[in-house]
Formats: C-alpha cells, structure tokens, sequence
C-alpha cells in the first residue's frame, strides 16, 4: 500500500473508534448550581448511589448563575442534567433554555432557607435592622447631613451606621455576583433596608430602575468582601477572624453552631422554627431545576427526583433537616411531590 493511502486509511480508522465515544451517553448524572443546596443535593446523591444502584451523581458548587450558564447551554451529555438553585430561575436565563434547544424544564422547589449574618462565638452577637444592613453595605446612601442627595457611604464602623451597635469595623464576608445567595441577599436585606429610608422610598416612587441600582450595589471599599463560592471558606475565616461578619445559607449556619452565632434580623433570630414560620426576615425558598429531555438518556434521573422528594429525604424528620433543610409545609411538599415525580415541565412564556 502507497504511505498517502495508508495514512487514509489510518485516519478511517480513528475517525471509527471515535464516533461511538461522542455518541456514548454519561452512566453518571451531573448536577452543578447553588452553594447552598450542594450539601443538600450532595447527600441525596450519596444516599442514591448506595441504595439504588446507580453511579454516585457528580455535585459542584458554581453558584446559582454559574449553574444555570451550564444547564441553560444546550442539550447533550457535555450540559448539566440538574441546575440547583437557591433562587427562582430568572426570565432570561429560560429564555436562554429555550434558545439552546432546552425546551422543557422542571422546578422542583426543596424547601426554605434563610440568609444569615453570622460571626464567631467569641465576638458580640449583632441584633440588625434591615436599614442597618442597607447602611452598612450600600455603595451609596443618603446623605447623613440631610437632603436628597446620595454620597458615597462614608461609615466605617457597625457604630456609625446604629449607636446601639459595637465599636467596630464593617467587614463583611459575602458570595459573588454569580451566587442565588447574593441575588437574595439583595432582595430580601438590602431593598428592604433601602425602604426604610424616606428619600429612598420616594426614589422608588418616581424611579424604580434607579431605586434598584442603589440598593442592589454593594461597597467596593473593603466593608463587602466577595468571598467566592466556598460557604466552608466563609465560616472558616469568620472563625479566624472575630472582628468580621459572613453572609450564607442556614444550614452552614445550623453545622456550626459551636463556632458561630446567627445576627438577630428585626429581632428574630435565625432558627430552624423562625425560617419555617417565615418570620425570619432574610427567608426563601430552594429549587433544583432538571433537564426533561435528559430524563431517559442519562441514567437515573428520574430515580434521583423520587430518592429527592421522598419523606425520608426531605420530610420533618427526613435526612436532609438533619443537615438544615427546612421542609417544605405538608400540602406544598405532596402538589410538588406529585408534579417532580411526573416531569411536569414549567410553562415558557
């Protein structure tokens, strides 16, 4: 045979023995997306691999967008299956779904959570207002002079902001741009302490894409410090670190509470009770969103959905409150139970 044929055929051959590797399906499944449901999702997914003879679902933590960036880019085993999310999925992000062929998609709300503010046992514990939040993380607020006017927030200590409050420097340990946690944050702390304010309120009045900018932009100065992805990360430099406060889930809250101790919000203390309640100011809900048209093609999916919504897992008394969750109210938890375990896809608008 002539070299030029030989390498022909040589290149046939790969061409071959690659084509059924692109075309082989995962035997695994993955799942990526919020910090905070990753201890939940990942010891379900443990509980699945041992029980039910499946592989051990693959868990990362990217945070609630970064999960979404990856569920959201099409359909295929290079895309994620399940998208965890400790926030709703936003219009735009299922827009994009749909745009890269992930037409059918189904939310599948877990439970309640709510966002701390914790520090270190050996500091004082904080009892905040939802203004003082907004005071002490704004970029801008309103002019402590007087006025209308927004200045660059001039305070530099927990004192500043509330005379009732300690002596000492705002630093604040948060998640990035990319995490549900943060988006929350923003919602639930933030714009309501922004509401607490007269000229700001007024602002949302007559401006209501102005009034969010200011309450959704957090300091750049070293009051807020991006601290990734890495909740663990968070607890382990507040214990280091008496003098700062970190922002996160409740459950790294409820693992530690030999370490930290939860901020008071508007005089409730972040429990177990007062989340469930919704009397806790900082409460929301948390979902995983799955991928329909993967259901069939990897292994498992809809086994890891039943494992999930099942009273053992996610009941009152069920593994996953052992590690934080709180459980979904009876009636929610049976509708959601029956829509997960059917696909039900959400609607597109």
């Amino acid at each position: 045979m002539k070299p030029l044929g030989l390498v022909v055929l040589c290149l046939s051959m790969v061409g071959v023995f690659q084509a059924p590797l692109r075309a082989q399906a995962r035997d695994y499944i993955y799942i990526a997306g919020s910090s905070t449901v990753y201890p939940f999702s990942t010891v379900v997914a443990e509980q699945f691999g041992k029980a039910l003879g499946f592989k051990t679902p693959k868990v990362e933590s990217t945070g609630t967008g970064g999960g979404f960036k990856l569920f959201c880019a099409g359909v295929g085993v290079e895309h994620s299956d399940i998208s965890n999310a400790s926030r709703a999925i936003k219009k735009s992000e299922l827009e994009t779904c749909v745009n890269n062929g992930v037409r059918e998609v189904v939310e599948v709300r877990i439970g309640y959570d709510g966002i701390v503010l914790a520090n270190s046992k050996k500091a004082s514990p904080m009892q905040l207002r939802l203004k003082d939040i907004f005071l002490a993380l704004a970029a801008q607020i309103p002019d402590p002079k007087g006025g209308s006017a927004l200045v660059k927030n001039p305070y530099k200590t927990w004192k500043d902001v509330n005379p009732s409050l300690p002596d000492q420097k705002i630093e604040v340990l948060g998640p990035p741009p990319t995490s549900g946690t943060r988006d929350a944050f923003l919602e639930l702390a933030m714009e309501k302490g922004a509401l607490e304010l007269e000229t700001l309120k007024a602002l949302k009045q007559t401006d209501k894409k102005a009034f969010k900018k200011v309450a959704h932009s957090l300091r750049e100065d070293g009051a807020w410090i991006d601290a990734g992805e890495n909740d663990n990360l968070i607890v382990q430099k507040l214990w280091a670190n008496p003098r700062a406060m970190g922002v996160f889930g409740f459950s790294y809250l409820d693992q530690n509470t030999d370490k930290l101790q939860g901020a008071h919000v508007e005089g409730v203390a972040p429990t177990f009770e007062s989340i469930s309640a919704q009397q806790y100011p900082l409460s929301r809900p948390l979902f995983f969103y799955v991928k329909k048209a993967h259901v069939g093609s990897i292994p498992g999916i809809l086994e890891f959905v039943q494992e999930f919504t099942d009273e053992k897992a996610w009941g009152p008394e069920g593994y996953l409150a052992d590690k934080g969750l709180i459980p979904l109210p009876e009636a929610e938890r049976s509708a959601m139970r029956e829509a997960a375990r059917a696909m039900k896809p959400m609607a597109v608008q």
